[in-house]
């Protein structure tokens, strides 16, 4: 596979992986806002809201629309951008994806540039329309070197975008600890677990009574939530050694090293030992094996040098 299309394989879904959940976040946000009309409960939840892609145009928003909406019309753009970053890159590997999968991306891209930005609505269109695409991929793609790609981008910005946000709350509010949960708190647990869409298999797990210390270990720790940072650890390391089966490599680069290593810490790490350590810094170090995965996968298959690709 050409290292182009890789690299828009790769983009197209972590794009519309950030857009998801972006989405999702302000969505959430908005509705905590009807709690607390002083925006104090879950506020550092917009501190989660992916970057807005560089150099992607964001059609205007009417003047009428933008002084009824709901939605900041800076998070908006970020959601669009995204949805518009993705579709950009299906654009470039048209021959490579299925028809019904352009489809559905031009499709939500089209509803992301027309809907109004009237709060949970348009959330909701963006969150659902990319479901939609998932399913029409996972329905129609031949699961070969662009799937996993297509897996790697998906997963990298999931357990990135979940480690920020642990990583931004529990910067400002101090490690968990066992203490009875001031007022607004809880509000705030639940809030952060459906950001990631998570609340309900937590109270399958824990039930409703929702702890910091459990949250934690829950959005880090858990082998079956598809939103922890270890479920996506999993699938990102699986998805490099298939990468490297199909080219007949031996899985022992750089980008599977690195992945293998955060495997490996959270698959053997507890939750009391990140919390007596430094959650924050855990978190942090996290974010920081996450880059350093990205950057090995950009230079091993994307961004080689020519020398390098000789050599193999």
């Amino acid at each position: 596979m050409l290292s182009r299309v890789a690299d828009s394989f790769y983009w197209m879904r972590r794009y519309l992986e950030r857009a998801e959940h972006s989405a999702r976040v302000i969505n959430v946000h908005l509705s905590l806002s009807l709690d607390d009309p002083t925006d104090t409960v879950g506020r550092t939840l917009l501190s989660a809201v992916g970057e807005r892609p560089a150099g992607v145009p964001i059609p205007e928003i009417p003047a009428r629309a933008e002084a009824t909406g709901r939605v900041d019309p800076a998070h908006r753009a970020v959601v669009v951008g995204c949805v518009a970053a993705a579709r950009e890159n299906a654009r470039q590997i048209r021959e490579q994806i299925s028809a019904e999968m352009w489809e559905q991306l031009n499709r939500l891209y089209l509803v992301s540039r027309e809907s109004q930005p009237d709060g949970p609505a348009f959330m909701r269109a963006v969150i659902e329309g990319t479901h939609l695409f998932q399913g029409v991929a996972e329905a129609t793609l031949s699961q070969g070197e662009g799937w996993h790609y297509m897996q790697l981008g998906r997963y990298m910005e999931r357990a990135t975008t979940t480690a920020s946000m642990l990583a931004e709350y529990f910067a400002e509010r101090g490690n968990p600890s066992a203490d009875a949960p001031k007022t607004g708190q809880y509000v705030e647990w639940v809030g952060l677990l459906r950001a990631c869409a998570a609340f309900e298999a937590y109270t399958r797990a824990h039930t409703a009574d929702v702890r910091p210390e459990r949250l934690v270990e829950f959005l880090l720790l858990n082998a079956d939530c598809p939103r922890s940072v270890r479920f996506a650890a999993d699938r990102i390391e699986d998805s490099l050694r298939a990468i490297a089966r199909v080219l007949g490599r031996e899985a022992t680069g750089r980008p599977e090293r690195f992945a293998g290593r955060l495997r490996a810490a959270l698959n053997f790490g507890t939750i009391d030992e990140i919390i007596a350590d430094d959650l924050v810094r855990y978190v942090e170090s996290i974010r920081e094996q996450c880059d350093q995965i990205h950057a090995a996968l950009n230079q091993t298959y994307i961004s080689y040098a020519l020398e390098a690709a000789i050599a193999r």
